[in-house]
């Protein structure tokens, strides 16, 4: 026969043992969920602030043609560059940069290849030309760089199948 008190004893261990791994999973799931919460609300930013590139580009190109304007509409031109910059400053707030292509090597989760064109003077799949700029969120690619790829020119004998 066993002694009632160390069954006792044994039993308590248990209900114990149980108690404090329920509770680390209480922990774990709170963790969890709290990061999915946060990684939720960062994708949402990013979705709506990703929204406004298109335009914030268009923005841009519009006010380079400023030099030709007369000095009354460069005035008006200057007010409409520090209203980009503060649209600029929101998404930088926000960790959404923009980075640059030209003359970096192509890579498929940074760039979309819209063009190609053959060269000789730089190295196959590099980029000759960034058509519009491409921005990041930390290491994730927000909106990939639209560019003009450089492969490699074809001699005559592989053009003709030879």
């Amino acid at each position: 026969m066993t002694d009632p008190q160390i069954e006792s004893e044994e039993e308590t261990i248990d209900y114990k043992d149980k108690y404090l791994r329920q509770l680390a999973e209480t922990e774990n799931m709170r963790r969890r969920m709290q990061k999915e919460r946060q990684e939720m609300t960062r994708f949402a930013v990013e979705s709506i602030l990703s929204e406004f590139l298109t335009p914030i580009d268009n923005f841009e190109n519009a006010l380079k043609m400023t030099e030709t304007l007369s000095d009354e509409l460069r005035t008006w031109a200057q007010g409409f560059q520090m209203l980009l910059g503060q649209f600029k400053d929101v998404l930088s707030a926000n960790g959404i940069t923009p980075f640059s292509s030209e003359g970096m090597r192509f890579d498929p989760a940074l760039h979309d290849a819209i063009e190609t064109e053959e060269t000789s003077e730089e190295k196959a799949g590099t980029v000759l030309k960034e058509y519009v700029k491409g921005y990041r969120c930390g290491d994730r690619t927000v909106r990939p760089a639209r560019v003009k790829v450089g492969v490699a020119t074809q001699t005559t004998e592989n053009k003709t199948g030879e």
